[in-house]
């Protein structure tokens, strides 16, 4: 259930004050939809991309680097084998991802907080990866291991994200080998929403499982999903011993993996809407199909990072048409293989929180509720193509997330929906401000930012005459001065702290 702080008690004005001031840590529930998925590709259009996909996996293959165990696992599937080449006979990825479940429920330290992934649901996740940083008051930096715990702790009070994310930045001030140790704790202890494992190298994999055996208990873990992690596709069809040796690690624990391509179209990829989609449908059916190699059953999630290029300058674009064309058309052959699906997020190439990032994130955000994504990575906090953190921004979406859920859910046609007794009261000529159904209805009846500005031109000039960044700035210190972490054993914390100690005093720092 949601947390919140005691509210202050009172009459009137001041009461309403108190009440809006009070700190709150309350997370809505993942989002069910109830509008319908849009739908680009005809039947036609579907079948040629699938055929198409086949004829990629048993024509040109995949790459397994550096992975003899991955070798004999295809080989002992049925696949054709060249060196590291792997030739997937038409038909046999599709069967093997067969075993992957539809959904699957990933569980949090916080019951309450357990997500859905998969069927009409959508989880949405915070931004990963970025080495920089920036906020207004230091601009754009190195991220260290503070601004992470920063925004860990923004995830976990911001109300419309349901999830902690993984590598919310990269804390470039603690050493490599190690780092995913201080991460997997902030997440573990600032937070109790569900969160991402370590994927940079298989026992870092598996440290996070070993993490989570501690946090939830061994028994717990062994039978639940308490980790979704992403892999990541080396596309044009290359898998590397790095990610499928983590995802190994979590397959055979039974804890979820996204497998994602990477692409950039036009580099990675066809510049063509069509070529792309058939080489993001043959990359995924191979890595799902090997997750199921692995481990029949173990939970996946077929994913599609697709973007666009600027062929004068060569950098990723987004927020595009096409690559509306391609989230879309991504996710109806997810569905066609009853897989929970990953893609969009708060997507954009813009330096800093302006019109550029704003429009660039609307587009993206929208196009991945309307293309039936289910679990939203990068969902706020995306600056400067994905090289920067920025918590203005981070803020200024998870705000706008709110206008997803209210979106998903509909047109209600109920009774008081209807608003009958609300038109015979008010008649011709009058207005709608004092009625009953108004009254009644007022509080839940709009979507409300908690963050841009609807006030006169006179009110907003005498408060400083703020933009949208400046009030995001101010909302950032607001949250970080009244966050309050959610209450974690003591002997389970005694127990993590050893774990982490053990872990960094067995090998010597490593920056490389």
């Amino acid at each position: 259930m949601a947390e919140s702080a005691r509210r202050g008690r009172g009459g009137g004005g001041a009461a309403r004050r108190a009440e809006r001031n009070a700190v709150s840590f309350e997370t809505a529930k993942f989002i069910e939809r109830n509008i319908p998925n849009f739908e680009i590709l005809t039947e036609e259009a579907m079948q040629v991309i699938e055929t198409n996909a086949e004829i990629v996996l048993e024509e040109v293959g995949v790459n397994f680097l550096d992975n003899p165990a991955a070798i004999q696992r295809w080989r002992d599937a049925g696949a054709e084998i060249d060196g590291e080449r792997v030739r997937i006979p038409r038909g046999l990825a599709r069967k093997l991802c067969a075993t992957a479940p539809s959904q699957y429920t990933q569980h949090a330290r916080n019951p309450a907080r357990n997500v859905v992934v998969g069927g009409n649901n959508l989880v949405l996740a915070p931004v990963y990866g970025p080495p920089f940083v920036r906020d207004a008051v230091g601009g754009r930096r190195y991220a260290t291991m503070e601004d992470f715990n920063k925004f860990v702790k923004l995830g976990y009070m911001s109300k419309w994200l349901h999830h902690s994310g993984g590598t919310v930045c990269e804390p470039t001030d603690v050493p490599v080998n190690k780092r995913h140790l201080d991460m997997l704790y902030a997440h573990m202890t600032l937070s109790d929403k569900p969160f991402m494992g370590s994927v940079t190298e298989p026992s870092r994999a598996q440290d996070s499982v070993d993490m989570c055996k501690i946090l939830f208990g061994e028994e717990f873990v062994r039978d639940n999903t308490v980790m979704t992690s992403l892999i990541n596709i080396n596309s044009p069809m290359t898998f590397d011993d790095v990610m499928m040796g983590a995802l190994e690690v979590y397959a055979q624990n039974n804890q979820a993996c996204i497998i994602s391509p990477f692409i950039v179209g036009g580099a990675m990829a066809p510049v063509s809407v069509a070529g792309t989609l058939t080489q993001v449908l043959a990359e995924t059916l191979a890595g799902i199909a090997y997750s199921q190699l692995i481990r029949p059953g173990a939970p996946v999630i077929m994913g599609a990072f697709v973007t666009s290029i600027d062929m004068n300058s060569g950098a990723p674009t987004f927020g595009t048409p096409e690559a509306a064309h391609i989230t879309y058309g991504a996710g109806q052959l997810a569905r066609r293989l009853n897989l929970p699906y990953r893609s969009a997020g708060s997507f954009c190439g813009s330096k800093l929180p302006d019109a550029q990032a704003a429009y660039e994130t609307a587009n993206s955000l929208n196009m991945g509720l309307l293309a039936g994504v289910n679990f939203m990575l990068h969902s706020c906090g995306w600056l400067e193509g994905g090289l920067v953190s920025s918590f203005e921004k981070f803020v200024m979406d998870a705000d706008q997330l709110g206008t997803l859920h209210h979106l998903a859910r509909g047109v209600e046609i109920d009774e008081n929906a209807q608003a009958m007794d609300a038109i015979r009261e008010v008649g011709p000529g009058g207005h709608y401000l004092g009625c009953a159904h108004t009254q009644n209805n007022f509080k839940t009846a709009f979507w409300k930012s908690d963050l841009l500005d609807y006030k006169p031109f006179e009110t907003w000039e005498d408060e400083g005459a703020r933009d949208t960044q400046a009030l995001a700035t101010l909302r950032v210190e607001k949250m970080l001065a009244d966050y309050q972490a959610p209450a974690l054993d003591p002997a389970i914390r005694e127990a993590l702290d050893a774990f982490v100690a053990q872990k960094k005093s067995a090998e010597p720092d490593s920056f490389m």
